[in-house]
């Protein structure tokens, strides 16, 4: 080989490692600069034509400025005095006129019982960093009533604790999910390097992905929270390390076989390549589809998370193979690289193998019937939402607030749901609000900007009524309440009401979500089956793969009704919760069933489908096991932010990606294939294909 060829060879490798370093080094500290486009307000992502969205819009005219409420609630053991009520009154008052509050300070009014008071101080909406600050220091003065226990409540005291709660999501989740992940790595490698490297690589991709997301949240392309930040970053690590161990495993195989580095490499892309980029699409898709729906951090979760999928591919598909052509075998320091070495023990899978090969019937019809048997609890899951008080998995201050409140005065106080209507009609739809079953009361807001006696303030023909519901705002009855308000107001003519507030926003969001879930789930589900369609050349083994994987997915929320309710004592579950679920453990369960059976198919062609199906099986077997623990594994970490929206789909993912894994994929889709035979290739040439004779002994090496 010629002095040029060879330096070559090795530019192009050097050129993509050089290119590499370079996006790590400058946009790698974007992983840590989301949270400056992102928005922890809850109203940015309700639905975009719901009722309670567009009263947001039109309670705005009623303000001189956007207000984001905090409910100051003080109780005692006994009864208020008089004493308390005045230096209550007096602290409120004193932030009248101050540049936090954005509104007029409601005077402290005792409950009805005697034994608390409450205040309403409407803070800034555009506080941002300041609210956590402004909180505490409205907290502190509060404490200035002597004899009494203060806490603060409502949006704004809301909005400062999920601050906190995401406050960890650029160091810890991060740090969290990579030692995670490093760990698992060294175990299943017993190298010090690949697991070095294939860690850069996903941090390297997850810099690019957060660096486009970012540019994008900034010109308002894409809006971004803290739960999408949050799931780009695990899904970017997750999906980039699993790649990377099929091309690594790839690898290994053909530097026994072929000795070459870059033969080797070049053999393990291409062998590689098309089921990489078929479960990248798979997935990238499946979250494309999250576009349908009308809950815009849906849709904002659709373009990042693809994104994120596509550039854990690139990472995977250029910066890899250039550090393992220039590491070779030394990759694999202090161990070596031969035939049999591998993750998860050839042995082991050969073992498994030749079981489904002797009792193929009796094993998928096993499995079945536990995935059934887990399924069967599906309909105990309560997708009705998660109450106030269990939104943080810790107890937080806002939380403390709103059992205050609830406990002295009628559950929807402070938090009442918002009516406007046309101002010729306020006599009419006050009346109608307070006649309906579970309203405690129905009030005109005046032109001091608050409800009260007076004249209604009129802005542009229309009035606004607050409606204080008897139940709690984030309860069922609440949601039934506002349903039955705007079945009332309807019946007034020429009203033209639209209902709002915090109980109708989680009224739309939880109906939304309901309606998203009926039309995006048909949506991935052809999706995927298109992209099996193509990789696979068959139309049984994709229905069998599809119909494996939806009941597995069953099955996961079956086990989660039953964990969420016992264990963890969860009342509900979030409500977009099932559809996330969905949407990742179908795709990505599906993932490893394309990393098994485009092998299977790639034995298949040389050996015909049993022995397929035991080599594809075999050869397979560590590094799906390893990839799906991997994988597990970094959805586990986003526990470590305390909401119980995220450690709800933690457990759904990592308990549905292990059932995929441990299941699904290594014992009822081999066993299904052996089962069937030939036919699951239908309509390809491929079903025609004859068993080698005599069968050659399973492969001991692995993929």
């Amino acid at each position: 080989m010629t002095v040029a060829l060879r330096t070559a060879r090795w530019a192009v490798p050097v050129l993509l490692l050089v290119a590499w370093l370079g996006i790590g080094g400058t946009l790698g500290p974007y992983a840590g600069k989301l949270g400056e486009v992102s928005t922890n307000d809850q109203a940015a992502f309700l639905p975009q034509d719901a009722d309670s969205t567009r009263v947001i819009e039109a309670q705005k005219a009623f303000r001189q400025q956007e207000s984001l409420p905090a409910i100051v609630v003080w109780t005692v053991d006994g009864r208020i005095t008089p004493a308390q009520q005045a230096t209550a009154t007096r602290v409120l008052a004193s932030f009248n006129g101050t540049s936090q509050v954005g509104g007029q300070v409601s005077p402290a009014l005792p409950s009805e019982d005697g034994r608390a008071l409450q205040g309403i101080v409407p803070l800034r909406a555009d506080l941002g960093e300041e609210i956590e600050p402004t909180i505490a220091k409205l907290r502190a003065d509060a404490g200035q009533v002597q004899g009494t226990t203060v806490n603060i409540g409502g949006p704004a005291a809301t909005q400062a604790d999920l601050k906190n709660a995401f406050a960890g999501i650029d160091g810890l989740l991060l740090g969290v999910a990579l030692g995670v992940v490093l760990l698992i790595l060294l175990l299943v490698y017993r190298s010090l390097l690949l697991p070095l490297v294939i860690i850069l690589g996903s941090v390297f991709a997850l810099g690019l992905a957060c660096a486009v997301v970012y540019a994008l949240a900034d010109r308002g392309v894409v809006r971004v929270d803290g739960q999408v930040q949050g799931i780009l970053s695990i899904l970017v690590i997750g999906a980039a390390t699993d790649y990377a161990l099929l091309l690594t495993a790839r690898f290994r195989e053909e530097l026994a076989g072929r000795g070459d580095r870059f033969a080797a490499v070049r053999a393990a892309v291409r062998r590689s390549a098309g089921a990489i980029v078929a479960s990248a699409g798979t997935v990238a898709l499946g979250l494309l589809a999250l576009l349908l729906s009308d809950l815009t951090n849906n849709q904002a979760l659709g373009p990042v998370g693809a994104i994120g999928i596509v550039c854990s591919v690139l990472s995977a598909l250029t910066f890899l193979p250039a550090a393992l052509v220039l590491l070779g075998r030394s990759a694999y320091w202090p161990g070596k690289v031969r035939a049999a070495d591998g993750a998860g023990g050839a042995g082991v899978w050969r073992r498994i193998a030749a079981r489904v090969d002797r009792s193929p019937r009796r094993i998928w019809l096993g499995t079945c019937a536990v995935l059934v048997a887990g399924a069967a609890f599906f309909p105990m899951l309560n997708t009705q939402g998660v109450p106030l008080d269990e939104t943080f998995v810790n107890d937080a201050p806002s939380v403390a607030a709103q059992r205050a409140l609830s406990e002295h005065y009628p559950g929807g106080s402070g938090n009442p749901a918002i009516v406007i209507a046309d101002a010729g009609k306020v006599a009419e739809v006050t009346r109608a609000a307070q006649n309906t079953p579970g309203v405690a009361s129905a009030t005109p807001v005046i032109a001091a900007g608050r409800p009260g006696a007076g004249d209604p303030l009129v802005v542009d023909g229309r009035v606004r009524v607050d409606a204080t519901l008897k139940s709690a705002p984030d309860s069922d009855a609440a949601k039934k309440t506002v349903a039955a308000l705007r079945a009332e107001l309807d019946k007034v003519p020429g009203a033209d009401a639209l209902v709002g507030g915090y109980s109708a926003q989680q009224y739309d969001t939880q109906t939304t979500a309901e309606h998203d879930r009926n039309l995006i789930v048909p949506v991935v589900l052809a999706i995927i089956l298109v992209i099996l369609f193509a990789l696979l050349r068959s139309i049984v083994m994709p229905l069998l793969l599809v119909g494996t994987v939806a009941l597995s997915y069953l099955a996961t929320l079956g086990v989660a009704a039953v964990v969420f309710q016992d264990v963890l004592g969860f009342t509900g579950t979030d409500a977009s919760v099932p559809l996330y679920g969905f949407v990742f453990l179908v795709a990505l369960g599906v993932d490893y069933n394309i990393f098994l059976m485009t092998r299977v198919r790639e034995e298949s062609l040389r050996y015909g489908t049993r022995q397929g199906v035991l080599r594809g099986l075999t050869a397979t077997g560590g590094v799906i096991t390893s990839a799906g623990v991997v994988l597990a594994a970094t959805f586990a970490a986003l526990v470590v932010i305390p909401l119980a929206f995220l450690a709800q789909l933690a457990f759904i993912v990592a308990f549905g990606v292990l059932l995929d894994t441990l299941v699904v994929r290594s014992l009822l889709v081999p066993a299904l294939t052996r089962d069937i035979g030939p036919a699951v290739w239908w309509p390809s040439a491929l079903r025609h294909k004859k068993d080698a004779e005599p069968a050659p002994a399973v492969s001991p090496t692995e993929a």
